[in-house]
């Protein structure tokens, strides 16, 4: 099994170079150590120096030399969308108040889906959206800012 030993952001690898991908979910791509499979069926062993958040189009470096591209997997989010940014705020308000991880968007919110959590904001009048997309949200402030 080929190790992992460095993750590189986007644009600061080269992406060309890439001989694989491994789609990930959000909890699988904050990780120090875990086995892979990467898209092609190889495993693969994720050995980083420390946990590290990663996004889609990151590469992980191999230790031979060779890079595979990270894909953030489609997950089940819920979007809330508002124009009015002071309803925007109170929807957000409610969600860290609960502590849901939510990924901040232009003009809206991501979070995972939960019927609880969205019949909450039904109430408080949002408008929520299903679908599967990517899911990144922040790391709070005590996380990693890279």
């Amino acid at each position: 099994m080929r190790r992992i030993l460095r993750a590189a952001a986007a644009g600061r690898w080269p992406a060309a170079a890439a001989r694989d991908s491994v789609t990930l979910a959000w909890d699988d791509r904050y990780r120090r150590r875990l086995r892979l499979v990467s898209d092609g069926g190889e495993a693969l062993l994720l050995d980083l120096d420390r946990a590290q958040a990663l996004s889609g189009g990151d590469g992980l470096a191999l230790e031979d030399g060779g890079w595979v591209a990270v894909v953030a997997a489609p997950e089940a989010v819920v979007e809330v969308r508002s124009a009015d940014a002071r309803a925007l705020a109170r929807f957000a308000w409610h969600l860290g108040n609960r502590h849901v991880p939510t990924q901040l968007l232009e003009g809206g919110l991501r979070f995972r889906d939960d019927p609880v959590i969205v019949d909450m904001l039904r109430g408080l009048g949002a408008s929520t959206a299903r679908l599967a997309a990517p899911f990144h949200p922040e790391r709070g402030a005590y996380g990693d800012h890279e």
